[in-house]
């Protein structure tokens, strides 16, 4: 068990390290050159991936509130309630990604072309709209949630340490579960739709490029990379989140806990966070380009 709990503080340090990098490249971009629509999102999807990290059970941030001396129930509410706002804006922002990137590669011929200006005009507003639903819906768990006693109740369920979940009634219970799923299978819907429309896209540029082949190929190349990053990132966060609902219901259903379950839990959460950031660096040739310019300076 103690080696898996290394497994998970090293994932953890990789992947703060990992985002943290990534967010300082993209802030350069977004401040230092024309930034691209996408840019704004995925910047904003690495500070959500350092906040998960930070608030993911016992790593990091409980250990900071052990250290201030924190009142043990304030400690849970609020690293609960901020793992939850979290990981609700992390489905919600990576959904935004794949809807983003399927416009701005869409054909000028296309129904979604017309969105391309109106994108970068309402992005604020789509934003304010994605963290305002994640603050107020999370909020219900602040209630349910609290510092970890040795008395041995049957209305309450050990998550981590030092943290419990109350025993909810059966209609909150589903309420909670069905607006959760809802909201997962519908994002998860628009997900896979929009990997579909853009996997049609490239699969109607590859043919068209075995007739042509000229600039226009060479300039689509960025665009195309960028799109096959962002489906392999798409499909691994799918199969990722939903092992973890998996995980994570059968545990609330039952009202079992096991440190052991929770523990391969968080290594499937955090497996997207990590390898994401790796990644988008190795896969955007500005960033690489960046990177090359940084170290022949330094030589």
């Amino acid at each position: 068990m103690s080696s898996f709990k290394n497994i998970l503080y090293f994932q953890a340090g990789l992947g703060i390290l990992a985002n943290s990098s990534l967010l300082c490249i993209y802030i350069f971009l977004i401040l230092g050159h024309r930034p691209k629509p996408t840019d704004l999102v995925s910047c904003q999807l690495t500070f959500i991936h350092i906040m998960m990290f930070l608030t993911g059970g016992d790593i990091f941030l409980t250990d900071i509130f052990e250290s201030l001396n924190i009142d043990n129930d304030f400690k849970c509410k609020a690293t609960f309630y901020i793992s939850r706002v979290m990981r609700g804006l992390s489905i919600c922002t990576i959904c935004l990604l794949s809807v983003f990137q399927a416009v701005t590669i869409s054909p000028s011929t296309s129904l979604l072309a017309k969105f391309k200006q109106k994108l970068k005009k309402y992005m604020i507003h789509v934003f304010f709209c994605i963290w305002s639903f994640s603050l107020s819906y999370s909020g219900s768990w602040i209630y349910y949630v609290r510092g970890f006693t040795n008395v041995s109740e049957i209305d309450q369920m050990q998550v981590t340490k030092s943290c419990t979940l109350l025993r909810m009634s059966s209609i909150i219970r589903i309420f909670i579960f069905t607006v959760t799923t809802s909201r997962d299978v519908l994002l998860v819907g628009v997900m896979l739709s929009t990997s579909a429309y853009m996997v049609i896209i490239l699969y109607r540029h590859q043919r068209q490029c075995k007739h042509l082949h000229s600039i226009r190929t060479l300039r689509a190349s960025p665009e195309k990379r960028a799109t096959r990053t962002i489906l392999l990132l798409v499909i691994f966060f799918v199969v990722m989140y939903w092992v973890d609902f998996i995980i994570s219901t059968t545990s609330v259903l039952l009202w079992m806990y096991d440190p052991f379950v929770l523990s391969v839990q968080k290594f499937v959460v955090y497996a997207y966070p990590t390898i994401s950031p790796l990644v988008q660096i190795s896969s955007d040739n500005r960033i690489t380009i960046m990177l090359k310019l940084m170290h022949s300076k330094h030589h």
